[in-house]
């Protein structure tokens, strides 16, 4: 099954969905938004499918969200971009934490501000050695969402934590793999493969896999939640500010921005 900007095959009781904008880094606009929801649902629904592999096409996971939509709005409303693409991105979230399967993220380039989000969200991560990891949203003035005020802290700890969110490194898999963000590095042509082969043993285990899951939401979905609504509010406020509008125009002018604190 294909929508405009994702691609679903199912490969025997493995779902594989693949983000498909490889033009743009695979950049979460509002219809890979609605259409990632969509195919994560079907999936959901799909009772042949036991597990999700989740990945990217081209040479990026997800570099985030797309700034372009941002940059046609500076002038005129600047957090309206964030605030309809946050509902998506919570939609995904949430819909990743409660699909009652495993899903692997396999992780094949840039994995940068909500591409992150999503890859931390989901239960298994794969890294191809390639891969690159980037907080990237308080480089242009912005706040974490999709969660990441919770899972990284979770998976990394508060001083990792704190260090990607102030300094914002770019992370190669194999710090990344250090740091406890994801769970597995291969070479490139080995990740589908990696992916495929954890994804058919997780498809072949028990019904208990899903109950683990439940049971492993039931603390962290009701945080979950309140933080998601909690990182919009943040997002759409510092969307308000001057240094958001200067962190844009400096990213598209490449050049570094000069914040002023306000």
């Amino acid at each position: 099954m294909e929508w405009e900007t994702v691609r679903l095959e199912n490969i025997e009781k493995v779902a594989v969905i693949t983000l498909n904008r490889p033009a743009q880094l695979n950049a979460l606009n509002l219809q890979l938004g609605d259409d990632l929801v969509a195919s994560l649902e079907e999936s959901r629904k799909n009772k042949k499918v036991r597990s999700v592999i989740l990945k990217g096409a081209g040479k990026a996971f997800c570099s985030g969200g797309d700034l372009v939509m941002g940059k046609e709005l500076i002038d005129i409303d600047p957090p309206d971009p964030y605030r309809q693409l946050t509902k998506r991105l919570n939609r995904i979230i949430i819909e990743i934490r409660q699909l009652e399967k495993p899903v692997i993220a396999a992780i094949n380039g840039a994995a940068g501000g909500a591409g992150f989000s999503i890859a931390m969200a989901c239960d298994l991560k794969i890294a191809a050695n390639v891969a690159k990891f980037k907080q990237a949203y308080t480089s242009i003035g912005l706040v974490p969402d999709g969660g990441w005020t919770l899972f990284v802290p979770l998976l990394t700890g508060f001083g990792n934590t704190n260090e990607l969110l102030f300094l914002d490194p770019v992370i190669d898999a194999e710090k990344a793999l250090a740091m406890g963000l994801i769970n597995k590095v291969v070479e490139p042509d080995k990740l589908d493969s990696a992916a495929l082969e954890w994804a058919e043993r997780l498809a072949a285990g028990p019904y208990s896999f899903a109950i683990a899951k439940k049971l492993l939401n039931e603390s962290l979905l009701t945080v979950l939640e309140r933080q998601i609504e909690l990182e919009r509010q943040g997002v759409v406020k510092s969307a308000e500010t001057s240094d958001y509008q200067e962190g844009l125009r400096a990213f598209f002018e490449k050049r570094s921005p000069v914040f002023v604190g306000q």
